[in-house]
């Protein structure tokens, strides 16, 4: 399976300045990547490569101001989706990293440090386990560019529909025979709920109800792992320009889980039957028959919805334009605001 460069858990070194960008989805423009801001340079940053400074911008909305004030050239609004994002050209691209290579590059290194041999470890752990083809995974992260803390979590990359969803009985397994490949303590989790939803109204209860059900996430051998699944390419549907996006604003609804088939991919997307439209930013209660879908960028709502469960959904309502076909979706950005919430 050929796997395309710059795609989501490929990260982007720009030429002047040295910046680091993570790459955002699979579907991108020709001139251009959509990506995100990550390590930016800081004469207070706490990491260091080629004899540089760089600090970790995780914070969406500190990587917004930072992009709009000091960096305002990777700032492009894009018509087909209807807003601005963050993106490189492909002329200012000094390097694109892949978690593949990194991988490749461990496996024929001498003298690893203890945190490459864990990662190591746990990519091998995986492939016996679930059968996962040669280059179908790999290692992302801050590693993988050299600006890694002793303290950074191993952050793996599965390619491949089937292999993804084959993996999963696999780990299920995991973290009932082991003791080193296992899931967050309660004390854990609540760290991990500040990191996730803090800012939001989104209660430590609500957040467990889905959060310790979920695999591609926890501890081996006492460091933090996190799994992101990609789908094969001949199940991206389509090209960046085939789509055309339209925003509507803000809701809050209630719906129904129809289809999780791919709630585990990133981009993560259920289908839903809205129950209830609740507010909205258009003014009237429209019932939206084809108001079926719910989609995120985002790890966090990775693994969140099983079939035939109800949720209180916030987030922006977009209209989808795709060969002919309208349909509208909720989809899930924004940090304090976005959310998708179990309902008892």
């Amino acid at each position: 399976m050929k796997i395309p460069k710059g795609i989501e858990g490929d990260y982007i070194e720009t030429k002047t300045p040295s910046l680091f960008f993570d790459v955002k989805g699979i579907l991108h423009p020709s001139d251009r990547k959509i990506c995100y801001l990550r390590f930016v340079p800081d004469e207070n940053g706490d990491r260091v490569k080629d004899g540089l400074k760089y600090k970790k911008v995780y914070d969406l909305e500190e990587r917004e101001l930072l992009i709009q004030k000091k960096y305002p050239q990777y700032h492009f609004y894009f018509p087909e989706y209807d807003m601005n994002l963050q993106s490189v050209k492909n002329e200012e691209i000094k390097r694109i990293y892949s978690p593949r290579r990194y991988l490749n590059l461990l496996r024929n290194k001498d003298n690893l440090t203890k945190f490459e041999k864990r990662s190591l470890d746990l990519c091998d752990l995986l492939n016996s386990e679930g059968s996962i083809p040669e280059g179908q995974i790999g290692i992302t992260g801050s590693p993988m560019i050299g600006l890694n803390l002793k303290k950074s979590d191993i952050d793996l990359i599965i390619y491949g529909t089937k292999v993804c969803r084959d993996l999963q009985p696999h780990l299920e397994s995991l973290f009932k025979k082991t003791n080193f490949f296992r899931h967050y303590t309660l004390k854990e989790y609540e760290k991990h709920y500040k990191w996730r939803v803090g800012g939001s109204d989104i209660s430590f209860d609500q957040f467990m109800r889905t959060e310790k059900r979920k695999l591609h996430q926890g501890k081996f051998y006492g460091v933090d792992f996190f799994i992101r699944y990609i789908k094969s390419p001949y199940d991206w549907k389509g090209t960046f320009y085939q789509y055309k996006f339209k925003n509507l604003g803000r809701i809050s609804l209630i719906g129904k889980i129809l289809d999780i088939d791919d709630g585990l991919f990133t981009p993560c997307s259920y289908k839903v039957n809205c129950e209830k439209i609740i507010t909205s930013d258009f003014g009237s209660y429209k019932n939206y028959s084809n108001l079926n879908e719910v989609f995120s960028y985002r790890g966090r709502f990775c693994e969140q919805a099983r079939v035939g469960e109800r949720f209180l959904i916030n987030g922006k309502l977009e209209e989808v334009h795709h060969e002919g076909v309208t349909h509208y979706r909720v989809i899930l950005t924004h940090q304090k605001l976005d959310k998708m919430i179990l309902m008892t």
